[in-house]
């Protein structure tokens, strides 16, 4: 593993678990409906652009990306 893809790593499961906090939801949980609804690809195709905002900022573009592909927390 590169040390890129070590840091991409890191970074989605720190998005992971701000968007736990801010739904107010176990993190299992929170990876499953990332998952489900398109979060986490989000999170890998667009890590370039996203991990230059703030996590308040990337789990705001998680909550509108679930919620167009059929999510409803």
């Amino acid at each position: 593993m590169t040390r890129t893809e070590s840091n991409q790593i890191h970074w989605i499961v720190v998005c992971v678990n701000e968007f736990a906090k801010y739904k107010g939801l176990e993190v299992h949980d929170a990876f499953m409906y990332l998952y489900q609804f398109g979060g986490i690809s989000f999170l890998v195709e667009h890590y370039d652009a996203e991990h230059t905002l703030s996590f308040n900022e990337a789990v705001e573009d998680l909550d509108v990306i679930c919620t167009n592909k059929g999510g409803s927390l």
